[in-house]
Parts: C-alpha cells; structure tokens; sequence
C-alpha cells in the first residue's frame, strides 16, 4: 500500500470552501499538492474535473502531464485511464483541459456541471476569463482552486483573490519552506539568486509581487505614477469633452482610451479593450456611457479601405455618427517619447484602467539572447493598450474642449468652424 502525506499547509484542500487558493514563490510544492488532492478526491467520489489556463494551444500546455506523474507516483494507475487529451476513473470521475482565452460565454456553459475547477498559473488569467468562468462553475457544492506565482500586484487574478478575497475564500501564502521536500538543488539555486539579484529573490522565491515587468519600458514612469498617487478615483467631469484614443485590431484587440483635458492633466477615465467586434459594438460600447464626447483619434491605418465593405474605418466611424481624426503617423520611438513626456501629466482611474495599466507595466522590449541588448518593443497582448497610449501622447494636446459647429459660406465653397 502506498502512504500519501499531504503537508499542513495544504490540508485546506480537504476542507470545503467555494475557493482555495494557493500563492506564493518557487519550489512551495503549490501544483503537485493540488494534483494530489484532485486525484485523491476524485478516487473517492465521482467528480467532474476541468483543468483551466489562460492560454493552452495543446495538450502539452496542461497539468495533464503533472496529473499523470501523480497517479504513477501515488499507485493508482490501476484506477485512472489516461488518453491524449482526458483522465478518467473507473469511478466515473474525468479531468477535462481548456484554455480560457478561447472561450466565450456561449460555449463554456458546457461546463456548468464542474464540481472542481483548478485555474494553474492563474498569474496570467484576465479578468475577462474570471467574468466569464466564476458564474459558470455554478453546480452546487462545486469550487474553483487556484495556483500562481504572483508576477504584477495590478494583475487580476492578485487584485481579485488576494487584495480583495471573493466570499467564501480560502488564501493561503505557501513558499519553498512550507514544502518538507524542498531539493537541494532547488536550496542552491535560491541561494544563488539571494547573492546574484536580491531585488529579484522576494519575487521568485518569496512570492512578492513586482510594480512593473523586468524591462519594462515605462518602468520608471508608472513608478512616479504610483508614487504620487494619480492611480485613483478619476471621475468624468461633463463640463470636459471625452476623447477616445483607438488601437484597432480584430484577431488582435481594439483598444480604447478615454480620456479628458484640462491645461495641466490628462485623465483617463474608462477604457474598452475586445477582439472580433465589429466597429458598430464598439461604438454601441462607448454610446451606453452618454458622456460630452470630443473625437475619436485613430492611427493612420484607420484610412485603409476595408475590402469587405469598400469602406475605411474613418468613414465607417463617421457614418455611425462619431467624428473620427487620424493621429499623425509617426515612428514608434518618437511616439515612446512623447508618452514618456505625458506621463506626468496622467491621472488613471484605480478601477475602470486597471485593464490600461497593466499594459502598460507589461510593455518591454525584445532582447535577443545573441546580444543582450533592448531592441523594438515586444508584440504581445501588452501592446495594444501600450499602443492606444502612444498615439493618445501624439494627439492629446489636439484634443481640446471646445465644440465646432460648420458654417458653410455661400458661393465659395467655404465651410468655416465656429
């Protein structure tokens, strides 16, 4: 017979609660005690299992593998039936495996009878995905079980489960000294780390959240930022026109700014980030808000015709009653410099540009490991909000608040703006 020992500080997985959570630094045994847990309970009743991650492109980017090497390693490979992409008991119990970028609210209902959902690398996780997820794990009796090495302290998965817990939550803080099986050549390797970059070890190995990625290219912007509090409650002010501040995508997001102008700040106020929309959603999102709307600033792509509609997204944003103005189409590093300059005029509202933010701590440039040395920003899902705020430093000081009414002059062909 082989004997389990689950250490004490993963003995919360046997106690019922609507989340448990586990966070913390490398080598704490997080994901080997949560297999073990799954794997133990679902041998003692049938249970219905989906394993979830952000992104997962193939079977490999699962715990599937970590699963198996549990049920080897725990004698109960006479119990479960592994396949390519499932694990099932003879008792009925199935671990399921998806990604949850893929997913709408459409076709994830089918995993509304899920009694155990298990979120790994939950660091990574939007809160799109939570929005959609949370509400469809419903079946009663049912949890979700989280794991994650926290990266930023604006990720959402931190602000949901560790600044501000969920009802029903357990939390709990486990790094390398919570696990009596800690390796030793795990022990050199942290103390290498502790010698050779102390500002890395509490991330690493303490499980401490960082500010902003290593590299990131507004870095010491987004510092001040914080640090002078202008992260906060920013209300729309209706005596202020609203302008928004595009970066348009379909496969890749559309990002959207708003923001309004005073002499001496600019305040972002909401921000609209989707993919595969059509330009009419987008612009049904901004109208449900009712605000003294300016113009739409687009970037120069925006005059390229669709040759589906024989339309550019400038006349298509007119058409749909906006008043689209297209940024001027300037290199990349001079549009970093300008946003850099912005900066410190930049106020961000705490909740509705959480989204925004985080984009923009995660905004880095490529570094080959031939030369070690920064080149062109990194493409990524960062950079679409990154984007939208670059061409927002190129425009804003275009974005006034006065309104222009036509007044055509008769025989000239001449339209004056009052």
């Amino acid at each position: 017979m082989t004997e389990v020992r689950i250490p004490e500080a993963f003995r919360f997985l046997f106690e019922p609660a609507r989340y448990k959570v586990a966070h913390g630094g490398r080598g704490s045994g997080k994901s080997w005690q949560f297999a073990r847990a799954l794997l133990i309970q679902g041998a003692q009743e049938p249970l219905r299992v989906l394993c979830a991650r952000e992104v997962q492109k193939s079977i490999a980017d699962s715990v599937h593998k970590l699963l198996c090497d549990q049920i080897t390693a725990m004698g109960l490979d006479g119990f479960y039936a592994i396949t390519e992409t499932a694990i099932r008991g003879q008792n009925g119990t199935e671990f399921a495996f998806t990604g949850l970028r893929q997913q709408s609210v459409t076709n994830i209902k089918s995993f509304e009878g899920v009694d155990r959902c298990w979120v790994e690398e939950a660091q990574t996780v939007s809160e799109r995905s939570w929005s959609i997820l949370t509400p469809t794990i419903r079946k009663p009796g049912s949890e979700i079980w989280v794991t994650f090495n926290p990266e930023l302290d604006s990720d959402a998965t931190y602000r949901r489960f560790i600044e501000s817990p969920p009802t029903g939550s357990v939390v709990r803080k486990v790094n390398f000294d919570a696990n009596p099986w800690f390796p030793p050549e795990l022990e050199d390797e942290r103390q290498d780390t502790l010698r050779r970059d102390p500002g890395a070890y509490d991330n690493i190995w303490l499980g401490e959240p960082k500010t902003v990625v290593d590299g990131a290219i507004y870095a010491k912007e987004i510092i001040a930022l914080h640090e002078s509090g202008r992260v906060r409650d920013v209300p729309y002010d209706p005596l202020l026109k609203v302008h928004t501040f595009w970066d348009l995508g379909w496969n890749d997001s559309t990002a959207i700014i708003c923001a309004q102008r005073t002499a001496s700040e600019v305040r972002i106020i909401d921000y609209i980030e989707d993919s595969h929309r059509r330009l009419d959603e987008y612009v049904a999102m901004l109208a449900e808000r009712r605000w003294n709307w300016g113009e739409d600033h687009v970037p120069h792509d925006a005059k390229a015709k669709n040759y589906q509609t024989g339309k550019t997204t400038e006349e298509a944003l007119r058409a749909l009653g906006r008043s689209p103005s297209i940024v001027p189409n300037i290199a990349v590093e001079q549009g970093i410099q300008a946003a850099r300059m912005m900066f410190g005029r930049v106020y961000m509202d705490r909740a509705r540009t959480a989204t925004l933010l985080n984009s923009l701590k995660r905004y880095r440039r490529h570094i080959p490991v031939s030369t070690g040395t920064p080149t062109q920003p990194v493409h990524d899902e960062s950079s679409h909000g990154a984007d939208a705020f670059r061409y927002m430093a190129l425009a804003i000081d275009r974005a006034g608040n006065q309104t222009w009414k036509p007044l055509p002059v008769a025989n000239t062909g001449l339209t004056v703006w009052l």
